[in-house]
């Protein structure tokens, strides 16, 4: 199964997903798309690292997440990766040729990583991009556009898609009609 969250920066989706994977079946492994490139990002990272419940797996990986993945689901049934949208500026700020046709090529790597191994349970984290303003340079627009298009192309494979706003937690996918009787 895949479950992408979705939401604003800070809206709890990180929180969310731990929430989530405690509930499937262990071992359970996190993937870390970040990189500590500076010190207050190494506080966000300590910061993750110590609301991660004790026992888990760690791939702190940044750019060959699919890779990292696939690894994953060799050992462990529930997986969270996190997150796409720092995945996709890695990628960006490595490659001045990334573009939106990359990122959905990644994307559905890891899609397609996660229907080879569907007894598994995938949490993928991501930040909705595409609710603020256009950005005033190239560079940014590049960014929402890889990234708008990673968490298309793997919102379309996820058996479930849930938005965090503010905390709390609106599921999107499925909707009646596509598999939710609820």
């Amino acid at each position: 199964m895949l479950i992408l969250v979705t939401g604003g920066s800070r809206s709890g989706k990180s929180g969310y997903a731990l929430e989530r994977a405690v509930l499937g079946e262990g071992p359970r492994h996190f993937i870390a798309t970040a990189q500590a490139l500076d010190d207050e990002m190494a506080r966000r990272i300590e910061a993750h690292k110590s609301a991660r419940p004790a026992g888990w797996e760690l791939t702190e990986e940044p750019f060959d997440v699919t890779r990292a993945l696939a690894a994953a689901l060799g050992a462990c049934r529930t997986v969270v990766v996190d997150c796409v949208t720092i995945w996709m500026s890695n990628l960006l700020l490595r490659d001045a040729g990334f573009g939106e046709a990359e990122a959905a090529r990644h994307a559905e790597e890891l899609a397609a990583a996660c229907a080879r191994t569907p007894a598994a349970t995938v949490i993928v984290v991501t930040n909705e991009v595409g609710s603020g303003i256009v950005p005033d340079n190239e560079l940014a627009r590049r960014f929402r556009d890889c990234a708008g298009r990673a968490n298309q192309v793997i919102g379309r494979a996820a058996d479930e898609v849930q938005l965090l706003v503010s905390g709390v937690s609106l599921r999107i996918k499925p909707t009646k009609g596509e598999g939710f009787h609820g």
